[in-house]
Formats: structure tokens, sequence, C-alpha cells
């Protein structure tokens, strides 16, 4: 059986995550429980769209409980201490075919309320930054198997 390594969090995105699900299980499934039962009751459940349509969101809920679980269970949770070495958590600045730009390895939960673009260390581009550092030249295949250059122009840790 392989190990799978969590998610790079800081402490303040995985608060954040942790009171998102903490509100869905407590607050969200009763709201949604509720709505269901008040639209059952309103008849003819094969032609009751609202009842429908409660379902599907609380089908919703229900996935993203799921989702906020497992990140939350296998989250890697701590400040990331910076060598200068490209890591998660690392906000890069780097020449893609030939355009300059700025993005964060690591996960979208970090960098809630940015406008950084994200790109995971599982990512082909994240793989490829890994453990590289400024002006380090790299390559990675994209997903239509063109290989693309990169060049790390600048690398800096992340303080959202």
């Amino acid at each position: 059986m392989t190990e799978t390594t969590g998610t790079w969090l800081t402490q303040e995105a995985f608060d954040r995550l942790q009171a998102e699900y903490d509100h869905l299980v407590n607050v969200g499934r009763v709201e949604i429980a509720k709505e269901i039962d008040e639209r059952r009751q309103e008849g003819d459940l094969k032609e009751n769209g609202g009842y429908h349509a409660a379902r599907d969101e609380q089908a919703k809920m229900e996935a993203r409980i799921q989702e906020l679980r497992r990140k939350l269970e296998t989250a890697q949770v701590g400040e990331v201490e910076f060598s200068g070495t490209i890591a998660a958590g690392t906000v890069v600045t780097a020449e893609v075919m030939g355009r300059e730009m700025k993005f964060l390895v690591g996960s979208r939960e970090i960098a809630e309320g940015t406008d950084l673009d994200v790109f995971s260390a599982e990512s082909p581009l994240g793989a490829a930054l890994l453990g590289h550092v400024a002006g380090d030249e790299t390559s990675y295949v994209a997903p239509n198997g063109k290989e693309i250059s990169v060049k790390v122009v600048a690398a800096e840790p992340f303080n959202g």
C-alpha cells in the first residue's frame, strides 16, 4: 500500500477549512434536512422540483463534507521554512513559454482571498519546479504532450 501525502496548509487555511466543515456538519445538515422535509410535505415527489433541488443540494454538501474531511485528516499544517528552494507554499515568478507568470505552488485553500494562480505540487508545472531555485531552468510535459520550458525568475515564501 502506498502512503499518500496530505495537502500542505497554513494554520489559517486549516482553521478556515475546519470551520467550514464544522458548519456544514452541525448547521448545514440540519438546515437541508429541514428543507427536504418541508418540500416532501408539498405533495407528489415525482413532480416536486423543490424537493429534487433540495436533494441535489444535500448531495453536493455531503460531497464537500467528505472532501473537507479527507483534506483535514491528511493535511500537513505548518509555516513554510523557506531556504530559497521551491516547495509547497512557495510563490514563484517564472518565464513560461516567453510569458512571465507569478503563482503559488500549493493548494487553492492556502491562496483563498488572493489573486494568485495556484498549481499543486503534483501538477506537471508544480512537480517540475520542486527543488529548483531562482535562475534554474527546467521543463515539463504538458497534458497535450508538448514539452514546455520554464525559467525560475524568483521564489519567495507565501505570506498570505
